[in-house]
């Protein structure tokens, strides 16, 4: 990891330098951390979630999760997207991180705000490029279902289930805007 700023290095204490007092920046409409000596602002913004709905013949991929949050619970193959990757290269890696799937992103297939976190997820509609899959670290258990051996009352996220259903309700070989939150989503979710 590239060292950062000597604030950002332990988040556990308030610095002694860098920016640490919460006010509204001159020209800004919210409070962000500003350092007192130099005023360079802390920009805090979401997190982005890249993963995708990985699809072999009329089977989809779901892992089982290792760790927290919702541990034991089924998900798409989604994590994190690092700095300097495309969220298809990232959707990439996270299939082979928790599922050693080597994928194809083949269209976005959705684009969910879960402002309660502060995510934005992009999810990917995908090809698995070889059957052979097994758990990454940060997954229990892997497999291929079919719709109907979808473990839905075991769902990690209530955006899995979105994605599945997205991924089901828009055609494969005709253009489509990505799905979003649909309306009956709890604000905030």
């Amino acid at each position: 990891m590239a060292p950062g700023p000597s604030w950002a290095m332990d988040q556990t204490e308030t610095p002694a330098r860098g920016p640490r007092i919460r006010t509204v920046p001159p020209g800004d409409d919210r409070q962000r951390l500003v350092c007192p000596d130099c005023d360079w602002v802390a920009y805090e913004n979401p997190k982005v979630i890249v993963g995708s709905v990985v699809v072999w013949e009329d089977r989809i991929l779901l892992c089982r999760r290792a760790i927290e949050p919702r541990r034991g619970f089924w998900t798409l193959p989604a994590g994190y997207m690092e700095l300097n990757e495309t969220s298809a290269a990232g959707a990439v890696r996270e299939a082979w991180e928790e599922a050693r799937a080597r994928i194809t992103p083949e269209a976005l297939l959705a684009v969910y705000d879960v402002t309660r976190i502060s995510q934005v997820q992009l999810i990917w509609r995908a090809r698995l490029d070889d059957p052979a899959i097994a758990p990454g670290p940060e997954s229990l258990e892997v497999g291929l279902f079919r719709w109907e051996e979808i473990p839905w009352d075991d769902l990690a996220f209530p955006t899995v289930r979105w994605a599945l259903e997205a991924h089901r309700r828009i055609p494969t070989d005709a253009p489509f805007a990505p799905a979003t939150n649909p309306p009956e989503a709890p604000e905030g979710l």
